[in-house]
């Protein structure tokens, strides 16, 4: 595994390079797999809380009815009732625009067939199938802890591709998320660190550092 001095060296070297924007940008952790993910029983699909947050907020959905729907709308960045979903449905690109504007989505549990039945075929390719809650659950903390949650996931290609905070946060925080994110993958490879190729850390439109280069 990285040490700490590698995390760091390669975020100093990230913030040093990296042009300034107009905006805040994120930093984000590449991590290149020794891992056929062509086959599907090899691929990450998993959602991880980073211990130091994100850095910035990121848009919550929640999918509910009755009480659940109306508690919801305070914390959450958008509240689709069962109607709402079912007109979802009938306007493709307005669906597809919601879901990619959407971080994670939260559903009221005995929602959840119509959810896949509506919207299955855009969620699902994207990662983005809903958690779902008891409609008695008490939805602020869920929220909360989502906005500090990230989704490591992989598809065809080797690369996992995660944000770990934004270029304004100090480099413990930032070396913190690395550190858990490299703790994850280590449990949930079959031969753990020794799964790992090579490591990155790059701001949105900066070039990529490498960790542990000389």
């Amino acid at each position: 595994m990285y040490s700490t001095k590698d995390i760091l060296k390669a975020l100093k070297e990230v913030k040093k390079k990296g042009k300034k924007r107009k905006f805040i940008q994120s930093i984000d952790f590449i991590i290149k797999l020794n891992v056929d993910t062509e086959k599907t029983e090899n691929r990450l699909n998993d959602e991880l809380l980073l211990p130091s947050g994100r850095g910035k907020s990121v848009k919550i959905g929640v999918i509910a009815e009755g009480e659940l729907a109306h508690q919801a709308k305070k914390p959450a960045d958008i509240v689709i009732t069962k109607k709402e979903l079912t007109e979802l449905a009938k306007d493709k690109k307005a669906a597809k625009e919601l879901v990619n504007s959407i971080e994670f989505f939260i559903a009221q549990s005995d929602m959840m067939p119509l959810v896949g039945k509506n919207l299955g075929t855009i969620l699902g390719p994207r990662g983005k199938m809903p958690k779902p809650v008891p409609v008695n659950i008490q939805i602020v903390p869920v929220v909360e802890r989502l906005r500090k949650t990230i989704r490591i996931r992989t598809r065809e290609n080797p690369f996992i591709q995660a944000v770990v905070g934004t270029e304004d946060m100090d480099d413990e925080a930032l070396i913190q998320n690395v550190e858990a994110i490299m703790e994850h993958l280590d449990r949930k490879l079959e031969k753990g660190f020794d799964d790992i190729n090579s490591a990155y850390l790059k701001t949105s439109m900066g070039k990529s550092v490498k960790l542990g280069a000389s």
